[in-house]
C-alpha cells in the first residue's frame, strides 16, 4: 500500500462546510458517482461474465444519492460525472439527473456529465440534454461487429451506433473512450480515430487497469499507450494542446484529422500528482483513490442524521486520508491491485 501520507492534525482539517483540500494541497472539485454496479454488457476487461451484483437493498436510494451529491457540491465540487456499471439502466435515474441539473441553473455546479456504453442513449439523449447534460463519454472499443460482441459479450454495436446518432441529434458533445487491448483492437486504433474525428467526436485511449478478478490474465490484454503513441506518430502529426476536461486525460491535436486525441495512462505515466477526484459508489462508499482499497462509509453517516454537517464532517475525515497516488501493477499471473471491479467503483 502507498504509505506516503503527511501528518495531518485535527486543527489542519478543513471545516465541515468548507472546501475539500487533501493532505497534498490538492483541491477536490470533481466527483464521480456510480449510480449502479449493474450493466447490460459484460466487457472482458471490466468484469467476469457470471457476475454477482449487489442486492437492491444495499443501494442508496436516488434521494440519498441526490442528498450526498448536493453536499459535495456545497463543499466545492464543480464537476459531477455519473457512471456505473451502466448508469442509464438504473430505474428512474432521470429523476436524479433532472434534480442534479438544478445545481447547474444556480451556478453551484459547472458541469454534469456521464459515462455510458451508449446502449440506452437512443432512449434518453434528449432528456439528458433537457436536464443540463451537454457532454457524454461513450465507451466503445471497436467498430468491428464481431469483435464488439466478443469484447462486450452481451452488447450490440448497431444499438450503440443508434445511440450515438441520438446523442448528436440532441445536441450532446460526444467523446469516445476506447480501452487499448493487445491483439484485440490495437491495429484498429487509427481507423477508430479517423472515424471518431470524422463524426465530430473526441477520442480517448485508456490503458487497462488491474481492477477485480476477470476471466483472463490482464498481461495478455495490456497494451502500453507509450507504444501506441509511437506508432501513431509514424502516421500522424500529434501536437500537445492545453485542452482539459477536468479528468486525467492528456490531449493532442491531430493535424491530419483536425480532431482531439486523449491518452489516459495510469500504468505508463500516472497522473496522480494533479488528482482532483474522488469516487462515490452506489452503496455510499467513498473511495479517495481508484487504485487503493481505503474507503469511507458515507451511507452510515447519511442515515444516522438528517444534519448534513454530520455527513460533511465524515467527508472531510475521508479526504484527510487521500493518498498521494495509486499502486497499480500489471504482471504475469499477478493478482489485481485492488479486488473490486471497475463496475463497482465506477468507470
Amino acid at each position: 500500500m502507498n504509505t506516503q501520507f503527511p501528518i495531518v492534525g485535527s486543527d489542519e482539517k478543513s471545516p465541515a462546510n468548507g472546501p475539500m483540500i487533501d493532505p497534498f494541497a490538492r483541491a477536490i472539485t470533481y466527483l464521480r458517482v456510480s449510480v449502479t454496479d449493474r450493466c447490460d454488457f459484460r466487457c472482458v476487461y471490466c468484469m467476469a461474465e457470471d457476475m454477482t451484483f449487489l442486492p437492491k437493498r444495499d443501494l442508496l436510494t436516488l434521494e440519498e444519492l441526490e442528498r450526498l451529491c448536493s453536499i459535495f457540491i456545497r463543499k466545492g465540487v464543480k464537476k459531477l460525472r455519473l457512471t456505473g456499471g451502466e448508469p442509464l439502466v438504473r430505474r428512474n435515474v432521470m429523476h436524479l439527473i433532472r434534480n442534479l441539473g438544478k445545481h447547474l441553473e444556480t451556478g453551484a455546479l459547472e458541469e454534469l456529465t456521464l459515462t455510458t456504453n451508449g446502449s440506452q442513449l437512443g432512449r434518453f439523449a434528449e432528456e439528458l440534454y433537457e436536464s443540463g447534460v451537454r457532454r457524454v463519454n461513450v465507451s466503445l472499443d471497436t467498430l468491428d461487429d464481431k469483435k464488439f460482441t466478443e469484447i462486450t459479450r452481451w452488447g450490440r454495436l448497431a444499438q450503440v451506433m443508434k445511440g450515438l446518432e441520438a446523442a448528436q441529434k440532441a445536441g450532446l458533445a460526444v467523446k469516445i473512450n476506447a480501452v487499448a487491448l493487445k491483439d484485440v483492437n490495437e491495429f484498429e486504433i487509427p481507423q477508430m480515430i479517423e472515424w471518431a474525428h470524422g463524426e465530430g467526436y473526441d477520442f480517448t485511449l485508456i490503458e487497462t487497469m488491474p481492477l477485480g478478478e476477470i476471466d483472463a490474465d490482464r498481461t495478455d490484454q495490456y497494451l502500453p499507450l507509450s507504444l501506441v503513441r509511437q506508432r501513431l506518430e509514424q502516421q500522424y502529426t500529434l501536437s500537445d494542446i492545453p485542452y482539459k476536461t477536468g479528468g486525467p486525460a492528456r490531449y493532442y491535436s491531430i493535424a491530419e484529422t483536425g480532431g482531439r486525441l486523449g491518452f489516459i495512462t495510469p500504468m505508463t505515466h500516472n497522473f496522480c500528482e494533479s488528482c482532483n477526484r474522488v469516487r462515490l459508489t452506489c452503496t455510499g462508499t467513498l473511495f479517495m483513490c481508484l487504485g487503493q482499497e481505503d474507503a469511507a462509509d458515507l451511507r452510515g453517516a447519511l442515515r444516522e442524521s438528517e444534519d448534513d454537517q454530520h455527513v460533511a464532517q465524515a467527508i472531510d475525515d475521508a479526504i484527510a486520508r487521500k493518498p498521494k497516488g495509486h499502486d497499480f501493477v500489471i504482471g504475469r499471473n499477478s493478482a489485481p491491485s485492488v479486488s473490486r471491479h471497475m463496475s463497482m467503483t465506477g468507470g
